[in-house]
């Protein structure tokens, strides 16, 4: 069996007026007739097609001018040639062209064709969590791939052609994990009618650019507005971790709603935070309704800010009488739990320093959370 193989770096397809589409190869060994049959690589597997014209520009004259190939009937390596041919529009550029110099090669080329690009497609290293990645070429696929790995952003599958039901059925299996990866990044292909439509009903967000950073761009404002859509969907449950000291001479009210001014000695604190005093046998004193900071009101306020705090009884509670049930000698801390400390491990990382992280350690243990 002979085999012409045909550059993978130099192998492109185009659509020329009059000619319709055409591929451009290098020809590295051997020689290609004209009528030869062809095994190439298409958006839905290898098929295989006949070399109407084998075409190569004339001396000394423009490519952009009209009429410019001179039609060949054999070309012999090692040089370049533009092939017409029936249903070359579903070609992979940068995939293997292999001729087939008897019908019965066509199938051993095509399982060839096949091999090459799954190797290809493997040796990409993947991760469990990450986008998918679909581009029009291996050399656009590996362009796109080196710099998503530059700007850090992980991938866990990838393909080359059009996006298909399946890509989008892979795509969809990061739903389980993290939605903020059920996304494909579709560099200068097409998305089939069915796999938009399918990838609407699941929440797989595609996006599509002829440019790669319009497609990270995309991506990450994407990725940015998702990420405050959780923060305010779980601003509510994440309580932040705190320790108040209660200012003596700022108590303005005692009760329902106890008004007080606070330092605040670690951590940080914000409206909704549930305040309780571990001295008093974790009594609850309320949640934390308004803030304010040289009469201005803040929704949040650091280590070291005196503060005035507004505190209102929790659902069920019966309010707490400050002289009665604690006084300023009394520290406040924020009443963390298990599902409050991952809400803001995941939601709301960005907003803690490591001080914050280190009193989370400290309340844990207070409250006895594994």
């Amino acid at each position: 069996m002979q085999i012409v193989a045909l550059s993978l770096s130099l192998h492109q397809v185009k659509v020329i007026a009059g000619l319709g589409t055409t591929v451009d190869v290098i020809l590295r060994n051997g020689i290609l007739k004209e009528g030869d049959t062809l095994v190439l690589t298409g958006t839905e597997g290898p098929f295989s097609t006949q070399a109407r014209a084998l075409l190569m520009p004339q001396p000394l004259r423009e490519l952009r001018v009209k009429n410019a190939y001179v039609n060949h009937k054999a070309i012999i390596a090692s040089q370049g040639v533009k092939i017409t041919g029936k249903d070359l529009e579903k070609t992979l550029a940068g995939t293997p062209i292999f001729v087939a110099k008897k019908p019965d090669e066509i199938e051993v080329l095509k399982d060839e064709a096949s091999k090459v690009v799954s190797s290809m497609l493997s040796a990409i290293k993947l991760q469990e969590r990450g986008v998918y990645v679909q581009a029009s070429t291996l050399g656009s696929l590996e362009a796109l791939l080196a710099f998503l790995k530059q700007s850090k952003i992980p991938y866990c599958g990838v393909n080359i052609g059009p996006v298909h039901k399946r890509d989008v059925m892979k795509a969809s299996v990061m739903l389980e994990h993290d939605s903020q990866w059920a996304v494909i990044l579709a560099f200068d292909v097409k998305v089939e009618r069915e796999a938009q439509e399918i990838a609407d009903n699941v929440g797989v967000k595609i996006f599509t650019a002829d440019i790669i950073y319009h497609l990270f761009d995309n991506f990450l404002l994407h990725r940015k507005e998702l990420h405050d859509r959780q923060r305010r969907q779980h601003e509510a449950m994440a309580i932040f971790p705190c320790k108040l000291r209660i200012l003596p001479n700022c108590v303005f009210n005692t009760r329902d709603p106890i008004v007080v001014g606070v330092v605040v000695e670690a951590g940080l604190i914000k409206k909704g935070t549930v305040l309780t005093i571990p001295s008093k046998s974790f009594v609850d004193v309320g949640v934390v309704s308004s803030l304010e900071v040289n009469h201005k009101q803040v929704d949040i306020a650091h280590k070291g800010v005196e503060v005035c705090i507004k505190i209102e009884p929790t659902g069920g509670e019966a309010p707490k009488l400050y002289g009665r049930h604690f006084d300023h000698t009394d520290l406040l801390v924020s009443k963390v739990t298990r599902e409050s400390i991952d809400a803001v491990k995941k939601y709301f990382r960005e907003d803690l320093q490591k001080g914050d992280w280190q009193l989370f350690i400290e309340l844990k243990k207070i409250f006895q959370i594994i």
